[in-house]
């Protein structure tokens, strides 16, 4: 099972205004690496983290180096959203070959957190800012800061501004659950590896039987053997699709209202 947790902080009007800054600050960050996205086609976590992370480092040294992993963690989950998302007007099955548009982050939009960034304990939440930990009593309930304590966190989403006010979001995983799931992924991983492997086989087979049956005069072009052809191209399809694997947990519908697409003339 899983939960979802909703904080409603109580800030003064200076802590609103330091989670502003913070809003603000995230964005710059996140803006930083779009054009990284937009140039190279790459918005794996991983890949973004090893093309980027020193860079933004150096350039925002303000935000410090886990919410710098935050910020390329936002960029590279609204890419999959914008770029993969079979429902976005921006997908890559709908822009083909053409140049990726830059995606823009609002100054008001969401800060992504975690167990470092921020902490729960004894009823006082501590939430990381640019101006140092900024902390909150009694924001949960007992029973639902147990919750946090005991099940995997997926998400922890900073929301909302000074006039609206702010708020966190939790979403936790139960902790039996994930770990039948994360051993059902590896499986299905496994499994989906196989089988990748095996259409590849299938493929460098099929191209060394056309190469055997090519025609004996120089420079004639190999003959496949009848319906070889089209047995060779499913293969090879299905090896792409295969490496291509599944896109889930992405929120169906519309773009995010916090994310600007600008599209290249």
């Amino acid at each position: 099972m899983n939960f979802q947790l909703k904080i409603l902080l109580e800030t003064s009007s200076a802590q609103a205004q330091q989670l502003r800054a913070l809003q603000a600050h995230f964005a710059q960050v996140c803006n930083a690496l779009t054009p990284t996205v937009q140039q190279t086609r790459v918005w794996n976590r991983v890949a973004l983290h090893h093309l980027a992370y020193r860079q933004l480092r150096t350039q925002f040294p303000a935000l410090g180096s886990q919410m710098v992993c935050n910020a390329i963690y936002a960029v590279s989950r609204t890419s999959r959203l914008v770029f993969q998302h079979p429902d976005s007007p921006f997908s890559l099955e709908r822009l083909g070959d053409q140049p990726l548009p830059l995606l823009h982050f609002a100054d008001d939009g969401p800060v992504y957190f975690d167990r470092h960034t921020l902490s729960l304990k004894t009823g006082v939440l501590s939430l990381y800012t640019l101006e140092g930990r900024m902390r909150f009593e009694q924001v949960l309930r007992p029973e639902d800061e147990a919750l946090f304590h005991a099940h995997k966190l997926r998400e922890m989403v900073l929301t909302g501004g000074p006039e609206a006010g702010f708020a966190l979001t939790l979403w936790l995983e139960d902790v039996a659950a994930a770990q039948a799931g994360d051993a059902s992924a590896r499986k299905a991983r496994a499994e989906a590896d196989a089988a990748v492997q095996a259409l590849a086989d299938e493929v460098a087979r099929l191209e060394a039987q056309m190469q055997a049956s090519a025609l004996p005069a120089a420079g004639a072009a190999p003959v496949p053997r009848v319906g070889e052809g089209a047995e060779l191209a499913t293969a090879a399809t299905a090896v792409e699709k295969g490496k291509a694997g599944l896109f889930a947990d992405l929120p169906p519908g519309a773009l995010p209202d916090f994310v600007k697409v600008r599209q290249l003339s």
